[in-house]
């Protein structure tokens, strides 16, 4: 069985962390919570490979916080721009 590294771990812990303050400050993600969390994960697990080129001031191990807590955020952003820019449904 291949063994699972520290990064994939961290991305996931960095995600839900990010994930639980966007919807701490913005009240309430609705149904696009799901693709919050992903699209933070991912940019975790992303951000830490830019942070390990870059050198990211703040390390645990070779994780680099500042650097996958920046994509988080710009995946998170992403997301809820396209909730806001998507079609809505209509009520009737």
């Amino acid at each position: 069985m291949p063994e699972i590294g520290t990064a994939p771990v961290l991305a996931v812990l960095v995600g839900f962390f990010h994930t639980a303050l966007y919807v701490l400050l913005r009240g309430s993600a609705g149904g696009r919570l799901p693709f919050v969390f992903v699209a933070a994960v991912l940019g975790a697990y992303a951000g830490q490979a830019v942070g390990i080129r870059l050198g990211d001031p703040v390390r645990v191990g070779d994780f680099g916080l500042i650097s996958s807590s920046v994509v988080a955020w710009i995946g998170i952003l992403v997301v809820a721009a396209a909730g806001v820019l998507g079609p809505s449904r209509r009520q009737t």
